[in-house]
C-alpha cells in the first residue's frame, strides 16, 4: 500500500480514537482495507472484525445480503454495497462499517461493469450510502485504488455526519434553553398574579365599619326608657 493511502488510513483512525469503532467487508479487495486498518499500531482499541466474502453465497450467509437483489443488480452494485456495510455494521456491533465491491480484473466475469469500476458502502447505525468510482490499472493497482477511495470516502461522511450532529446538538441545546427562558418568564408572572391576589386579600380582611347595620340615627344605637313611676319615689 502506497504512502498516501497509509496516511489516510492514520487520518480515519485519528477520528475512531474518540471511542468509536469499526468493522470491514471486503469483496475484490480480499481483505486489503482491513490490512491497511490493522497496520495501525492499537487497532485493538477501534477495529472489531471484518468479512471477506468473495461469492454470493457467502455475502448472503455471513452479511445478509438479499438473495433476490444479488440475482437482479450482481455483487458489484450500491445496494449490494450498502447491505454489505449494514450486515458487518450489525454482526461486529461497531459505529460504523466500510463495504467495497468491484470488479478489480483482468476479467470482469462476463458482467457488463468495466474493470476498475468499484462501489463502496459506509453505513452507521443512523444513516448508510453507496459511492462509485472508476479506476484504471491492473488488478493490483486497481484494488489498492478501491481501498485509498474507501478510506476517502469514510472519512468524507463521517466528518459530514459529526458536523450534522454537532448541529442539531446545537439546535437542542438552543430550543432547551428557549424553554427555560420561556417557564422562567411564566413562573415569574404567576407569582407576580399570586402576590398582587395576596395582598388584594390582606386589605379586604383589614377593612371594618363602625356602624350598626340595624339602627339608623341613633349614634351608638342605645336608647333609654325611664319609667314615669319610679320618678314618684
Amino acid at each position: 500500500m502506497d504512502e498516501e493511502a497509509q496516511a489516510t488510513a492514520a487520518r480515519l483512525v485519528r477520528r475512531l480514537k474518540g471511542g468509536y469503532t469499526v468493522t470491514i467487508a471486503e469483496s475484490c479487495t480480499g481483505g486489503l482495507l482491513a490490512s491497511t486498518l490493522t497496520d495501525i499500531a492499537g487497532a485493538s482499541a477501534w477495529f472489531n472484525q471484518s468479512w471477506v466474502t468473495y461469492s454470493y453465497e457467502a455475502k448472503i450467509r455471513e452479511l445478509n445480503v438479499s438473495r433476490e437483489l444479488l440475482e437482479k443488480k450482481g455483487a458489484v452494485s450500491a445496494e449490494v454495497a450498502i447491505q454489505m456495510a449494514q450486515g458487518a455494521l450489525a454482526r461486529a456491533d461497531a459505529d460504523i462499517a466500510i463495504s467495497i465491491t468491484g470488479i478489480a480484473g483482468p476479467g470482469n466475469d462476463g458482467t457488463s461493469k468495466k474493470i476498475g469500476y468499484v462501489y463502496v458502502g459506509i453505513a452507521s447505525k443512523t444513516w448508510a450510502i453507496a459511492e462509485a468510482t472508476q479506476i484504471g490499472g491492473n488488478r493490483q493497482e486497481n484494488k489498492e485504488g478501491f481501498v485509498h477511495f474507501a478510506l476517502l470516502t469514510a472519512i468524507r461522511h463521517w466528518d459530514q455526519a459529526m458536523e450534522l450532529a454537532e448541529t442539531n446538538r446545537l439546535k437542542d441545546l438552543e430550543q432547551r434553553e428557549a424553554k427555560a427562558r420561556e417557564d422562567a418568564l411564566a413562573e415569574i408572572e404567576r407569582n407576580k398574579r399570586a402576590a398582587a391576589a395576596a395582598q388584594e386579600t390582606a386589605w379586604q380582611s383589614q377593612t371594618w365599619s363602625g356602624e350598626n347595620p340595624n339602627v339608623e340615627g341613633k349614634g351608638m344605637g342605645i336608647d333609654v326608657h325611664w319609667d314615669d313611676e319610679s320618678l314618684e319615689d
